[in-house]
């Protein structure tokens, strides 16, 4: 029985998926069980930033002697080593780290901590946004997700985009009841095809927030780790969030985990309420492999974030010129690249394409999403570009 077959048959999924059947990858590239190459500018949406296998991750993972496991209510020295580090680096006064084992936890943590440390109840959020499948995250999420679940949580407001002045009036309406207890947004919305907010936006939504009493989530599970040219795209804009959300590249896709990221005052305001047992929150593996992966960071930020600068640059100038179906709308923001070709059948037979000629990527609706490794070589990007213009 072949692997579609039984995939089909003993997995479940929400739609079929790609026909690309992995065997190994490394670096920007994924292999399938033939040993096909293909060019790969999804790296897991976002997940692996450093490419895969990375070295030093690698090496801390092999040469580990963790324990096998350990018990949230125990005392665990890489847990204080990594949450220190988390503080060290995130943006502001953000300090305290809550264990997850992923991005949906992640939320849902947040949001208990913005009900328990505000005293309410409802949340405000951009339609049509993605932040997990978890009945909390779902809430925020679409519109849509109500119609499949009916029972999702009440007092959940959204805003609709572009996030420009018109929208930040629409925040303060809102805001000024003083019932919302948290705002939360990806400070860029990857999966509506790379919206940007203006920097007016942001500023204004930081000021209504701290003006009604609302916590100001940042959502950074996709955007973190350098996907938008920053270390956490929130640098762009200069301000300080509430409470910070990360998962996804903390381990460059080696292990999973998460992490909520609060201030030592909202911290001590939910002390002895909130409680996230997390059974496989920050799993020794994953510490080890998150360490790693910051460390890394440390030691090569500036040289990964000049070769993001010089391949988005690369990347917006190939797409400006490649002639789609539709004038198309480039939206880039670091290697978060969406472009919108105004068609949601042409988008999806254009990724099925390339994907036949050896390059994946996604169609989300009408837009094409690219989210390379921020470490890919010019010489790959140009490749995969190449075969993108060579299927229009």
């Amino acid at each position: 029985m072949s692997t579609k077959t039984s995939d089909s048959k003993y997995f479940g999924r929400d739609k079929a998926p790609m026909n690309l059947e992995v065997a190994r990858s490394e670096g920007s590239f994924l292999y399938d069980a033939n040993g096909k190459e293909y060019i790969d500018f999804l790296a897991g949406w976002c997940v692996g930033n450093l490419g895969w296998g990375n070295k030093a991750i690698e090496k801390a993972i092999k040469n580990s002697d963790a324990p096998t496991y350990i018990y949230p209510g125990l005392l665990y020295k890489p847990w204080t080593e990594l949450a220190e580090l988390l503080a060290k680096i995130t943006p502001g006064k953000l300090k305290k780290s809550f264990r997850t084992t992923g991005g949906s936890e992640s939320i849902e943590a947040a949001m208990q901590i913005a009900m328990i440390s505000t005293g309410r109840h409802k949340f405000l959020s951009i339609e049509g946004s993605y932040h997990g499948n978890t009945f909390g995250a779902l809430s925020i999420g679409d519109s849509e997700n109500r119609k499949t679940y009916p029972n999702l949580l009440p007092g959940c407001y959204k805003i609709d985009p572009p996030l420009d002045r018109k929208a930040a009036a629409k925040v303060e309406t809102i805001l000024k009841k003083k019932e919302i207890a948290a705002f939360i947004m990806e400070p860029v919305i990857c999966n509506l095809g790379v919206e940007i907010p203006t920097q007016e936006f942001m500023e204004t939504v930081r000021e209504l927030c701290t003006k009604y009493g609302t916590l100001l989530v940042i959502d950074e599970v996709a955007t973190g780790f350098g996907r938008t040219g920053k270390l956490f795209a929130t640098e762009h804009f200069g301000i300080e969030p509430d409470i910070m959300c990360i998962a996804k590249a903390l381990t460059g896709g080696h292990a999973g985990i998460g992490a909520a990221i609060t201030t030592e005052e909202i911290a001590s305001s939910v002390e002895g309420e909130f409680s996230l047992y997390s059974t496989y929150g920050w799993h020794p593996l994953s510490t080890d492999a998150a360490i790693a992966n910051i460390q890394y960071w440390q030691q090569n930020k500036d040289a990964i974030l000049k070769n993001v600068t010089e391949v988005s640059s690369l990347f917006r100038e190939r797409l400006s010129h490649m002639k789609f179906k539709n004038e198309a709308e480039v939206r880039i923001k670091g290697l978060a690249i969406g472009v919108n070709v105004d068609d949601a059948d042409y988008a999806k037979k254009l990724q099925e394409k390339c994907l036949k000629a050896g390059l994946l990527f996604n169609a989300e609706d009408t837009f094409l999403v690219f989210f390379p490794a921020l470490t890919i070589e010019k010489e790959v990007a140009e490749k995969g570009l190449d075969i993108l213009e060579n299927c229009l």
